[in-house]
């Protein structure tokens, strides 16, 4: 898939394959958090756009574009600028993105990533035929509160979408009896969930020892069997090259 990158201004801004580590899960009681396939593998499953400059900035509660103020902490210029008011902290992104026909581009915040008193807004972009750079955008959610931007720690999160696969989805409820082999293999894991978390209560248990199920993470159903489509225990996306 053709996923490009343009500068227009000044220098480009950086931007690598995101982390599936977050500092939130690696304090988590030995670390259990990482524990959580899916959580690591969305972490993981975009690239992430680098914030230029330490800075930080407080919102002062009401609608004027000069209710935020920003400090540098350091001698580089701040990287975000108070733009459209309504206590929203704006990222100029100087570059244009190219995708595919038809794919977009998903803009918003590192998930499960946190930062108090401040909330990244999301948006998508038609990058496949759009001439237009965009903003990143983020949202005070407390006024009074400053709030501290690192160099270096991702400002926005990018992934390229098929809004055509969405909308030709075909949602629907079924009765879950209507399906044999997930029926049977849904009640084995269940079966084998409550006894795993009984175990667990016994201090020399085989539960204990192992601590947690590793089913999913291995991509093996309760009947043994694999799934036909690939499953991933990480994420390899590849770096912007330089052409």
């Amino acid at each position: 898939m053709k996923f490009n990158f343009y500068p227009t201004s000044g220098n480009s801004p950086s931007i690598r394959p995101a982390s599936a580590s977050r500092q939130w899960m690696d304090e988590t009681p030995e670390r259990f958090a990482n524990r959580c396939l899916p959580l690591s593998i969305a972490n993981a499953s975009g690239w992430e756009i680098l914030n230029a400059s330490d800075f930080s900035a407080v919102w002062h509660g009401t609608p004027a574009i000069d209710a935020i103020r920003i400090r540098a902490e350091d001698e580089t210029p701040p990287a975000a600028i108070s733009h459209f008011g309504s206590g929203v902290l704006t990222f100029h992104i100087t570059g244009l993105f190219e995708t595919d026909p038809g794919v977009s581009l998903w803009v918003g915040g590192s998930p499960n990533h946190f930062k108090d008193g401040i909330q990244p807004l999301t948006g998508v972009v038609e990058t496949f035929w759009s001439p237009y750079s965009f903003t990143m955008n983020w949202k005070f959610t407390r006024a009074g509160q400053r709030v501290w931007f690192e160099k270096d720690e991702p400002i926005c999160f990018i992934f390229p979408m098929s809004l055509d696969l969405l909308e030709s989805a075909e949602p629907s409820i079924r009765s879950l009896s209507e399906n044999a082999d997930l029926s049977a293999n849904h009640a084995e894991w269940s079966r084998s969930r409550r006894n795993f978390i009984e175990d667990l209560k016994e201090p020399d248990s085989e539960a204990r020892k192992k601590k947690w199920q590793k089913t999913y993470h291995h991509g093996v159903k309760p009947d043994g069997t694999k799934p036909e489509a690939g499953h991933r225990t990480k994420m390899r996306l590849k770096p912007f090259d330089q052409g």
